[in-house]
């Protein structure tokens, strides 16, 4: 897993070159915001129940999907909606906090996309519970924070469209 830091570190590392102002000031900004990081993170983890409950009612409940001969109309089908939107909050948490969209790509959409058309998961579907994740996580954090959280969920649509 990388996170900003690692990232800066790395970059330079392979040029062979010190750190420069410019780096120094991304360094700057990622730990600037480290409070508001943390403490968003500990929001969500104390409220992901709560956001799960909301999103899935925005996004999943009383659609064509759920209801009878809908895709996700068995229950087992259902669970396992819930259980990916459980998923994604997890993993867009972590990369708010690393500051990074790179586990994004490796720990959740490297194959997520083909796996789940082969499977018939409606991906606009998708979209639309991580878009309602977004914003339950926004109801309850600072808005400093949901924008920058909205950045992970944003990467992690845009991945599944």
């Amino acid at each position: 897993m990388k996170d900003t830091i690692t990232t800066i570190i790395n970059e330079y590392d392979t040029k062979g070159k010190y750190l420069d102002n410019a780096a120094i000031d991304k360094m700057k900004a990622y730990f600037s915001t480290g409070t508001l990081r943390i403490r968003a993170a500990s929001i969500i983890e104390s409220e992901a129940s709560a956001i799960l409950k909301e999103a899935t009612a925005k996004a999943l409940l009383y659609t064509a999907t759920t209801k009878p001969g809908g895709n996700m109309y068995y229950t087992r089908r259902y669970a396992s909606c819930i259980r990916d939107m459980s998923y994604f909050l997890r993993y867009a948490t972590y990369a708010m906090v690393a500051g990074d969209t790179t586990l994004l790509d490796s720990w959740v959409l490297k194959g997520l996309k083909p796996m789940y058309q082969s499977l018939g998961v409606p991906l606009a579907e998708t979209v639309g519970s991580i878009n309602a994740l977004k914003a339950a996580v926004a109801n309850r954090v600072e808005p400093a924070a949901a924008q920058e959280m909205g950045k992970y969920f944003d990467h992690l649509a845009k991945g599944l469209s």
